[in-house]
């Protein structure tokens, strides 16, 4: 009875260190695929909308312009610079970590390093020439609080040909009519599409230009989406607060 006993008890051991390094091995993995391929991201703020809406949750690919101090988890790595460094475009929308902040912010990069950017009256304008905005209609935001305000939209087109569409309560806000600003080497600009509701490189103090070594990643795709910041996990609520259309596409789109 002791023999068998035994065996019995070595098999459990056996069935439990196996479960244990398969267990390993998935964050492993999990590790590697979230540090050099793709991060997932929620979208907790109004800053971008309508491109990308609160309650959005999409992939950033760590690997788009090279890596950074801020791909590795926590920044534990203390990178000066990026490694296969690749230069990302105007109009790349960008997962980064501005110098001033402890958490990682999502823009659109607008300036690249030399650029002089400027707000006149809504109007952006880069190294002095106005950027083309057409007027699309009126529509409604509402931020992560749930104060709603009416906004005209615009569709705004780059130099590149990149198009987009962007929001305004109006041409008269505080960041409507700005400095202007020439971007160091190495650092990019970055702005908000929904332009009155977005802390972005227009305040020097709190976001300010982005050091190239600060990217995390290149926003990619949205992979799920449901209103007002609601859990995910909150499977219940799914059938009348999540997004469809919004799910599975690309964040160019």
């Amino acid at each position: 009875m002791s023999k068998i006993k035994t065996s019995s008890n070595s098999k459990n051991r056996s069935e439990f260190m196996e479960t244990i390094i398969i267990i390993i091995q998935a964050l492993i993995i999990a590790l590697i695929f979230r540090t050099f391929l793709f991060q997932p991201f929620f979208i907790p703020t109004a800053s971008m909308q309508s491109t990308l809406m609160i309650g959005d949750y999409l992939l950033a690919a760590k690997y788009s312009w090279g890596y950074g101090r801020y791909s590795f988890p926590f920044g534990i790595i203390p990178i000066k610079g990026r490694i296969f460094e690749r230069i990302p475009n105007r109009g790349d929308i960008a997962v980064f970590r501005p110098v001033a902040q402890t958490q990682p912010y999502i823009k659109r990069i607008i300036g690249l390093p030399g650029d002089r950017i400027q707000m006149k009256n809504g109007i952006l304008h880069i190294n002095g020439v106005a950027v083309k905005r057409e007027k699309i209609g009126q529509a409604q935001d509402k931020d992560s609080n749930g104060f709603v305000v009416n906004v005209t939209q615009y569709r705004e087109t780059l130099p590149s040909g990149v198009s987009y569409i962007i929001q305004e309560i109006s041409d008269d806000r505080p960041l409507d009519n700005t400095q202007e600003y020439i971007v160091p080497a190495g650092h990019y600009f970055m702005l908000g599409d929904n332009r009155d509701r977005s802390g972005d490189s227009r305040i020097l103090s709190s976001v300010g230009y982005v050091p190239a070594g600060n990217l995390i990643g290149k926003a990619e795709v949205r992979f799920f989406s449901i209103k007002d910041n609601i859990s995910p996990w909150k499977i219940w609520l799914w059938p009348s607060n999540v997004r469809l259309d919004r799910m599975f596409q690309s964040v160019y789109q």
